[in-house]
C-alpha cells in the first residue's frame, strides 16, 4: 500500500511539475536526446557506483572491519538499485547493514552512515560554493554556519567523534577518503552535467557548481521515489534564475534520472552473476 502511495505521489508531483514546465516542450527536448552523451552519463554515475564501494570499504577497515572488495562491490551495487527504484531512498542502506550483520549490528551500521554522510557532506560543501556564487558572502556565510552546525552535533557526542575521527582522518585513512569523495563527487556532478548535455542543456562550470549540486540535494527530501518530480520542481525553479528555461531544467533532470536508472542497472550486475553462479553451484 505505501508502495502505490508513493509511487502515485510520484507521479502527481512529476506531472504536475512537467505541466508547469510546459510539457511539449519538455517532451521535444527528451525526443532529441543524444544517447552518446546519455551514455557518457550513465557511465560516470556507474563508475561512481563502484567508487563508493571501494570508499565504503575503505571506511569498514578503518573501523576495523576487513569487508572483501568484491563483495562489497556487490552489496553496494544491490543498494544502489533498490534505493533507486523502490521508495524511501534508504531501503537499500537498510538491507546493506542487514547483510553486513557479520561486522556485528553497530559496526555495519557505522560504516554505512559514515559512507553515506561523506557523500552528502562533499555534495554540500559544493552546494555553499553554489550559493556563494549565486548570494555572495552573506550565502557563503550563512551555509558555511549551517554546515558547521551539522558536524558540530555529529562532533559533540564521545562515541560518534571517535567513530568519525577513525573513519575520515586516522592516519592513512583521510588522504584516501579525500580523493575517493572528489572521484565520487565529479562522477555525480560529471553525469549531471552529460545528462544536461544529452537534451542540448550546455552548462558552463559556474553553473554546474552553482545548479547540480543544490538539485541534487533534493534527492534527500523523501517524497517520493528517489526524488523523482522533486528534484525535477527544484531545476524548474532555480535553473531559469542563471538564464536556463524552465523546460529545458525539468528534460536536464529527467535525463539524468533516466542516467541514474541504468546505471543502477549495471551496478546491480555483480550482484545478479554472483546469484546466478551461487545457483550454479549449489548442489541439486
Amino acid at each position: 500500500m505505501k508502495l502505490a502511495l508513493r509511487l502515485g505521489l510520484t507521479l502527481l508531483v512529476l506531472g504536475l511539475v512537467l505541466w508547469l514546465a510546459q510539457p511539449k516542450a519538455v517532451l521535444a527536448a527528451l525526443r532529441g536526446v543524444q544517447p552518446g552523451w546519455l551514455a557518457l552519463a550513465v557511465a560516470a554515475l556507474a563508475g561512481q557506483i563502484a567508487l563508493s564501494a571501494l570508499r565504503w570499504r575503505v571506511t569498514a577497515r578503518a573501523l576495523g572491519h576487513d569487508v572483501p572488495q568484491a563483495w562489497a562491490l556487490r552489496e553496494y551495487g544491490l543498494s544502489v538499485a533498490v534505493n533507486t527504484f523502490l521508495p524511501g531512498g534508504v531501503l537499500g542502506d537498510l538491507g546493506r547493514i542487514l547483510r553486513s550483520r557479520s561486522l556485528g549490528w553497530q559496526g555495519a551500521a557505522a560504516t554505512v552512515v559514515i559512507e553515506r554522510l561523506a557523500g552528502q557532506v562533499a555534495l554540500g560543501v559544493v552546494a555553499l560554493a553554489g550559493l556563494g556564487l549565486w548570494l555572495g558572502a552573506k550565502g557563503l556565510a550563512l551555509g558555511v554556519l549551517g554546515l558547521m552546525a551539522v558536524l558540530v552535533a555529529l562532533w559533540v557526542a564521545p562515541r560518534l567523534r571517535s567513530l568519525f575521527g577513525r573513519a575520515w582522518l586516522g592516519s592513512g585513512v583521510w588522504g584516501r577518503q579525500l580523493g575517493l569523495t572528489l572521484a565520487i563527487l565529479a562522477a555525480n556532478l560529471g553525469g549531471f552535467w552529460a545528462a544536461a548535455q544529452s537534451v542540448g542543456v550546455v552548462l558552463d562550470p559556474a553553473a554546474t557548481v552553482a545548479l547540480v549540486p543544490l538539485t541534487l540535494l533534493a534527492m534527500l527530501i523523501p517524497l517520493t521515489i528517489n526524488g523523482w518530480g522533486v528534484r525535477e520542481g527544484i531545476a524548474a525553479a532555480l535553473w531559469p534564475l542563471w538564464g536556463i528555461a524552465a523546460a529545458q531544467a525539468v528534460a536536464a533532470s529527467v535525463a539524468f534520472g533516466l542516467a541514474c536508472m541504468g546505471a543502477a542497472l549495471i551496478g546491480l550486475l555483480p550482484w545478479l552473476w554472483h546469484k546466478r553462479a551461487s545457483t550454479m553451484a549449489a548442489p541439486e
